[in-house]
């Protein structure tokens, strides 16, 4: 340790700090190729006070502070700078408290997201947000991106669920933003706010959740076309028929011949793109909206339901299989999401990129996937121009460069096309206020 990292593991309880270089490393880097910088040391806070002291030390030296939940995010947020502290808040794992009176739930952010939603379901309630990660993501990683998921199509993102949180701001000093209560407008929405800051405004060190009432019965539906597009199609019938899916998934042939190739799913030599709808009640609807489909499935049990959505689950994992990969997260409305999906198929074929393609098809969110070989050291020049085009395509067409995976370090390059120099400039004015030391999370999100 050098005199810096030792007064801070003077300051907090034995064990707290790391500073060997190879256990370091592990905590310095999230799911990106993005080459990590080179930390301090790491804090592994088991505390909300282990954070204000860590907070109250970096204000102090003026040290830059990266947070840090899982290391599953996408977008290079997570990663440590060089200089910086990283500080770890995945032993913060306590469920404070779950009213099923009140349907509510106070969590620390290191809980991982899916065992939030069963401990709910042991009171009849569920928590909605479920991002495909969700068995290894953390509550206070969704917070900090705003993270989305399978169900976001009719209960929303993260944000959604969020009624307050507990922060601790960078000099130190803990705010409470936000309510208990369903309803609240007293004062500016701080917890809208710091929900997708990517951890640039403060750390996050519980949340006030909102759950739901699980539903009785769900009907899900597997459906396989010949044709992207005509996938593409279905999902805006079923949307305009008001049939209220929860889940509206699409895969692309791509995707699905990784994980036919390492589950042996029985693809189809003719299958281009399977659709994966879940409603609760029955499915016949959304099963006869999908008109074009060469082979429709409807499950009879909640084993053929786990399966199916099982399939969708595995997407990610089966294109880490195939190379390195930089994942992005486009949203456009759904209206137009046929166009956006031809379009990701023109560039891939005109750049010669493999572009693997899921969508959380139900609110517009695409997930273009680009992979490369491994070893690289970032993404050839290829696939950064066929990034640019599916960017850009997005942005004409109405939409957003990210829907769930937050800016981090990998769009900054982009960002200025959407938001434009005023945006820009009230986004580091709000920085300045919380952060005028520039500690926390610096050069990621803004």
């Amino acid at each position: 340790m050098n005199e810096l990292t030792s007064a801070l593991a003077a300051a907090l309880p034995d064990g707290r700090v790391l500073t060997d270089p190879d256990v370091m490393d592990s905590y310095a880097r999230d799911r990106t190729f993005v080459p990590p910088g080179r930390p301090l040391g790491v804090v592994l806070a088991q505390s909300r006070d282990d954070v204000v002291t860590t907070m109250r030390w970096a204000s102090e030296h003026r040290v830059p502070v990266v947070p840090r939940g899982a290391g599953t995010g996408l977008a290079g947020g997570a990663t440590a700078v060089d200089g910086c502290v990283v500080l770890s808040l995945a032993r913060m794992t306590a469920i404070r408290e779950l009213s099923p009176q009140d349907e509510i739930a106070v969590v620390e952010p290191g809980v991982i997201t899916a065992d939030l939603d069963r401990a709910a379901r042991e009171h009849g309630l569920m928590y909605a947000p479920d991002p495909s990660s969700y068995e290894i993501s953390t509550i206070g990683g969704n917070l900090a991106t705003n993270a989305g998921g399978l169900r976001c199509v009719k209960y929303g993102v993260t944000r959604d669920s969020t009624l307050g949180l507990e922060v601790v701001l960078a000099d130190g000093r803990v705010l409470n933003t936000g309510r208990r209560t369903m309803k609240g407008v007293t004062g500016y929405d701080l917890t809208g706010l710091f929900v997708g800051s990517e951890g640039t405004l403060g750390v996050i060190t519980a949340a006030t959740v909102r759950l739901r009432r699980a539903p009785r019965e769900m009907a899900t539906v597997a459906a396989e076309f010949t044709s992207l597009r005509d996938a593409a199609a279905a999902v805006s019938a079923i949307v305009a028929a008001g049939c209220q899916p929860s889940m509206l998934e699409l895969m692309d042939r791509t995707t699905l011949q990784a994980i036919d190739d390492w589950k042996n799913i029985g693809l189809e030599p003719s299958t281009r793109a399977m659709l994966i709808a879940q409603a609760e009640g029955s499915a016949d609807e959304m099963a006869a909206l999908c008109g074009a489909a060469s082979f429709v499935a409807v499950s009879s049990t909640p084993e053929e339901a786990a399966e199916l959505i099982g399939i969708r689950r595995l997407a990610y994992q089966a294109k880490e299989r195939l190379g390195q990969c930089l994942v992005e997260d486009v949203c456009v409305p759904r209206s137009v999401l046929p166009e956006m999906i031809t379009t990701i198929e023109e560039v891939a074929a005109r750049h010669g990129v493999m572009i693997a393609t899921v969508a959380h098809a139900g609110d517009g969110n695409v997930h273009p996937v680009f992979v490369f070989d491994r070893g690289l050291a970032e993404p050839p020049e290829e696939v950064w121009t066929a990034a640019d085009e599916v960017f850009r395509a997005a942005l004409d067409l109405g939409g957003t460069l990210t829907g769930e995976h937050g800016v981090g370090l990998l769009k900054k390059r982009w960002l200025g096309l959407e938001t434009g120099p005023v945006a820009a400039e009230l986004h580091q004015g709000i920085k300045q206020v919380f952060d005028p030391l520039n500690i926390l999370n610096p050069g990621k999100a803004i």
